[in-house]
C-alpha cells in the first residue's frame, strides 16, 4: 500500500469514508439480528476499499449503477446515513420513503441510479447514462460496479459491445468477491482475471488488490479520466472478498469446501486495518489523528441510527404513490 505522495487531508478522506462503510454496516447487521429490519440485507463488510477508490476519482454529477451490495456505494458518494438507516428500516424518512429498502436503495441526488436486486441490472442501466451524457455533450462518467456472477450475464457482455462501438464514458467495476451466493466464479469460469474479458471488445481490462484503497483509486483515476475524454470504456477488476456470507442470515459454509482457513486469511488483509497501520508505522497520519476521527465517525452514525429508529413508518395511504404506470 503505497501512501507516500498523497497529503495527510486526502489519506484521512480515504480511511473516513472507508470507516463509516464498516460502521454503518456493523449497525446494519445489528438491526437484522434485532429483528428491526424487513427482509435482508447483503453487507459491504471487507469490500470497503473499492467503493471508496472509485468514488474518491469521479466528480459530484457522475453518475453510478449499484449492485444488490449497494449500501458501501452510496456511502462513498456521500449518502445521508441517516436516510440510508430509515430506508434500510423502510421508514418515511429514507431515500425512498422506506419503499425500496435495503436492496433499492438510491440516492439521485448523488447521481446514483439505485441499487438492483436483479444480477447485471445495473449494468445497461449504467451504460444507459454513459450514452446519454454523450448524446448531451457533458464531461459526466458513468460507474457500473457489479459483481464476479454478472460477467456470465448477457447483460455484461452486451452492455460492454455497445459502450466500446460507440466509445461511451463507462467504466465497469467488477467486485470479485469470489461467490455468487454460494457458486465459487472458480468453478463456473475458466477465466482467471476476469477483467480479462477486455480483451473481447479492445478495451483496457485492469486487474487491481481490491483490499488496497490507493490501489484502486489509481487505477478508476485513469479510467475516469479516460472515459471523460471520450477515448472509451474500461474494466476494472478489483480482488476481494466478503467477511460475511451472501447476506445477513447466511452463515458461508461453503467457503471451507476449498480452504478452511479462506476467511481468516483474507481477513488479515483487511483494507481499514492494514490503511491504520501503514499510515501510523510511515508517521503520516498519528493514532491520535485516527482515534479522533472515530470518534465522531461513531457520534455520526450512532445519530443515523437513532433518527431511523425514532421515524415514522409510512402510511397507508402512500402505497401507491410513486408508481409508473402505462
Amino acid at each position: 500500500m503505497k501512501l507516500k505522495g498523497f497529503s495527510k487531508e486526502k489519506l484521512m478522506d480515504l480511511y473516513r469514508t472507508m470507516y463509516v462503510m464498516r460502521r454503518f454496516e456493523e449497525e446494519v447487521f445489528e438491526f437484522y439480528k434485532q429483528g428491526l429490519m424487513p427482509g435482508l440485507a447483503h453487507l459491504y463488510l471487507g469490500e470497503e476499499a473499492i467503493a471508496t477508490g472509485v468514488c474518491a476519482a469521479l466528480e459530484e454529477d457522475d453518475y453510478i449503477g449499484s449492485t444488490h451490495r449497494g449500501h458501501g456505494h452510496l456511502v462513498a458518494r456521500g449518502a445521508d446515513i441517516g436516510r440510508m438507516m430509515a430506508e434500510i428500516l423502510g421508514k418515511a424518512t429514507g431515500y425512498s420513503k422506506g419503499k425500496g429498502g435495503s436492496m433499492h436503495i438510491m440516492a439521485m441526488d448523488k447521481g446514483i441510479l439505485g441499487a438492483n436486486g436483479i444480477v447485471g441490472g445495473e449494468i445497461p442501466i449504467t451504460t444507459g447514462a454513459a450514452y446519454s451524457a454523450k448524446y448531451r455533450g457533458t464531461s459526466q462518467v458513468a460507474v457500473s460496479f457489479c459483481g464476479d456472477s454478472a460477467t456470465n450475464e448477457g447483460t455484461f457482455h452486451e452492455s460492454i459491445n455497445m459502450a466500446a462501438a460507440w466509445d461511451l464514458p463507462c467504466v465497469y467495476v467488477i467486485e470479485n468477491n469470489l461467490y455468487g451466493i454460494s457458486v465459487d466464479i472458480r468453478d463456473v469460469t475458466n477465466t482467471i482475471d476476469l477483467a480479462d474479458r477486455a480483451k473481447a471488445y479492445n478495451i483496457p481490462g485492469i486487474v487491481v488488490d481490491g483490499m488496497d484503497v490507493i490501489a484502486v483509486y489509481e487505477a478508476a483515476k485513469v479510467a475516469v479520466e479516460r472515459a471523460r475524454k471520450g477515448e472509451g470504456p474500461s474494466i476494472i477488476e478489483c480482488k476481494t472478498y466478503r467477511w460475511q456470507g451472501h447476506h445477513v442470515g447466511d452463515p458461508a459454509v461453503y467457503r471451507e469446501r476449498r480452504d478452511k482457513n479462506e476467511k481468516a486469511t483474507w481477513m488479515e488483509r483487511c483494507p481499514i486495518e492494514n490503511f491504520k497501520k501503514e499510515a501510523i508505522a510511515s508517521k503520516l497520519i498519528s493514532k491520535a489523528a485516527f482515534e479522533k476521527l472515530e470518534a465522531e465517525v461513531e457520534a455520526e452514525v450512532q445519530a443515523a441510527v437513532q433518527f431511523a429508529k425514532d421515524s415514522p413508518y409510512p402510511d397507508v395511504s402512500e402505497a401507491f404513490t410513486d408508481l409508473f404506470v402505462d
